[in-house]
């Protein structure tokens, strides 16, 4: 399963670019919000940072007018995946711009059948919101696995992006119900890197690197 981060922020996404696991970047007009930047610049600086796939999202509205805006987002770097809301519309613009050879994600995807639409239109990417599926006492992660049964059964050229993912245990449920990505908040990234025997472990070996080094001396 790859590794994205879902930010805006781009101290976030050097910092974890750093570590050397992310295959790329999901943004959204809520975190473009936060960062007060020109959206499009900040796009543009991402594709600096990461070689990999960046979701940018559109406005949305009517089919052309997603249309439009996604072959303006395209046009930013061949990385740019035009991120396009769940809906009639959406759908009618995912067709287009994929016919147009541009990739698309499809955001918002809550149900099976949401799912299979987006797929069926063209959708290279699809974005399940397991965290808002929770919320709702619904279990999330059950629409992961049935989306990757379907596109096991009937081999769709699309892959599943986990979204909404609220801690790292959704990443791990991620990986196992077949998700090819889970895309991540900063917090979680750091998150998983955190376990307490790996914190006393250390504590211990440097410790008993210090006792060593002061009986040699």
């Amino acid at each position: 399963m790859k590794l994205y981060i879902d930010t805006a922020n781009l101290g976030e996404i050097e910092q974890i670019n750093e570590w050397g696991i992310l295959s790329g970047v999901t943004t959204n007009p809520s975190l473009m919000a936060k960062e007060g930047e020109v959206f499009e610049e900040v796009i543009e600086k991402i594709t600096s940072l990461v070689d990999g796939p960046i979701s940018a999202e559109v406005e949305e509205g009517d089919a052309q007018s997603m249309i439009e805006e996604g072959r303006k987002l395209s046009s930013i770097h061949p990385n740019v995946v035009v991120k396009i809301p769940f809906g009639p519309e959406g759908l009618k613009a995912i067709g287009a711009l994929s016919r147009e050879g541009i990739d698309t994600n499809c955001t918002l995807i809550f149900s099976v059948n949401q799912g299979l639409l987006a797929m069926a239109a063209g959708a290279r990417y699809i974005s399940p919101f397991v965290g808002r599926l929770d919320d709702i006492g619904h279990r999330g992660m059950e629409l992961v696995e049935d989306l990757h049964q379907i596109i096991l059964e009937y081999g769709f050229d699309t892959e599943i992006i986990a979204a909404s993912i609220r801690h790292a245990d959704h990443v791990k449920e991620a990986a196992l119900a077949g998700a090819d990505i889970a895309t991540i908040p900063h917090k979680v990234l750091v998150q998983m890197l955190k376990h307490p025997l790996t914190d006393q472990g250390i504590a211990s070996f440097n410790a008993d690197g210090k006792e060593m080094k002061r009986k040699h001396e």
